[in-house]
């Protein structure tokens, strides 16, 4: 595997240059925030940075840019419809796209993929046998995704994808977790050596969402705001966040709200008749998404967020970037009790039993009644987001994973010779 050569150092000599080739399957970048994070990340420790991901529909249309010193090369991609034959159909087109422009970027020292789904380790091995290390960047737990999503169980599908983990974890030559119950999967089930596993997990960009002046006609003449942010899919729970919201209105009598539901996705359209039949079209804008000046609008006008997702196989270990989101703007968070919300959140969020609406409408009316609650609980999540989950540490976690996957080598020099030094990478 060949080096590029960049400018020369104080000696004249020509200086390798370590080139890493980010694969992501489901989101374009840089709308894929904890990607782009990366990348930014890995280009200012001095790697040229190239990514392969499909196109968006309303942004990240080129087909090829380069957005802040980072190579962004994507295809186009009709997301799965029409179950197990439309996931096919989807996978076998990002996979022969994924190779496509993986062989016009060329020889890279990492390759780093971000599932789902668990396919990407195909061109991760392609490249791999031309000389590149491996980062599998596990965002989630397929095999859970498939029991929350489908409601199948464990049936041949889940064996499959279950068996597509395995060759993954088994390729991988690091894996990056996004918290510590993914880390523990990836040993346990994985069988992953602890020390090749490192958890980098999901922050806000502190430049990007800081709160603003509140504007009191985002509430919609009511004196109290409630907002929701993320997507839209069949285990996210929107439709609970729906149901809680009309027993809110009917069981408790509390008609003093106006909600916001803010992003996309599968399940976007079903949600909108579900807030009709409710009898809540009246009460629940559904925004789409938005630009980020607006989003930061509304969450800085928020009294109450919430995180509705349910309890699942899949939800009880995942950290979601909402409840992220809530509290690096201050905001209280209502969450159900899942174990990595806890995590997350602490006592910045208040916790109603698993998938009970009734006990979640019921601690979105406490919060709007106590306004030094909900003071006290903002201050609480920024502080955490500015401490131990700050993207800094995040970063720390993630340059390691590098070294680990690097250990013992420095990229090829531009003669093509090796080179080899003990420990950790060697830079020069």
């Amino acid at each position: 595997m060949l080096g590029d050569t960049a400018s020369g150092d104080a000696t004249g000599r020509g200086r390798p240059v370590r080139r890493a080739l980010v694969l992501v399957e489901n989101l374009s970048v840089p709308f894929d925030r904890r990607v782009w994070q990366e990348c930014t990340t890995l280009r200012d420790a001095g790697w040229t940075v190239h990514v392969v991901c499909p196109r968006g529909t309303k942004r990240d249309t080129e087909p090829e840019t380069e957005i802040d010193g980072v190579r962004i090369h994507r295809y186009p991609l009709r997301a799965a419809t029409g179950g197990p034959a439309g996931y096919l159909r989807e996978y076998g087109a990002a996979l022969w796209h994924t190779f496509r422009l993986a062989r016009k970027v060329g020889p890279v020292h990492v390759v780093h993929a971000c599932n789902p789904p668990d396919l990407l380790f195909l061109p991760a091995l392609w490249l791999k046998w031309r000389g590149a290390r491996f980062v599998f960047d596990q965002h989630d737990l397929v095999p859970e995704l498939y029991l929350s999503r489908f409601g199948r169980g464990e049936d041949l599908l889940y064996r499959g994808v279950r068996a597509l983990e395995r060759l993954t974890y088994r390729a991988a030559d690091v894996v990056i977790a996004t918290n510590e119950s993914y880390r523990d999967v990836a040993v346990r089930r994985g069988g992953k050596r602890p020390e090749d596993v490192f958890v980098v997990r999901s922050a806000p960009d502190v430049e990007r969402f800081h709160p603003v002046p509140p504007e009191p006609e985002l509430k919609n003449g009511k004196p109290h705001l409630l907002c929701y942010l993320g997507v839209m899919g069949p285990q996210d729970g929107v439709d609970y966040a729906l149901r809680a919201l009309a027993k809110l209105r009917d069981d408790l009598g509390r008609t003093d709200w106006h909600a916001v539901f803010v992003g996309a996705g599968d399940t976007f359209d079903e949600m909108v008749e579900l807030s009709r039949r409710l009898g809540l079209e009246d009460q629940v804008r559904f925004t789409g998404r938005i630009p980020d000046a607006d989003l930061v609008r509304y969450l800085s006008t928020a009294d109450v967020c919430l995180s509705p997702d349910p309890h699942n196989p899949l939800n009880d270990v995942s950290t979601m970037n909402k409840v992220l989101e809530y509290m690096v703007m201050g905001r209280p968070v209502v969450s159900f009790d899942l174990r990595e919300a806890r995590v997350s959140a602490g006592d910045a969020a208040v916790y109603a039993p698993a998938n009970d609406e009734a006990a979640f409408a019921g601690l979105v009316a406490m919060l709007l009644d106590d306004p030094e609650r909900r003071r006290l609980m903002g201050k609480t999540g920024q502080e955490r987001i500015g401490g131990q989950l700050s993207w800094q540490n995040s970063q720390r976690s993630l340059l390691a994973a590098y070294a680990a996957a690097c250990d013992g080598r420095i990229p090829v020099p531009a003669d093509g010779t090796t080179a080899r030094g003990g420990g950790r990478t060697v830079e020069r």
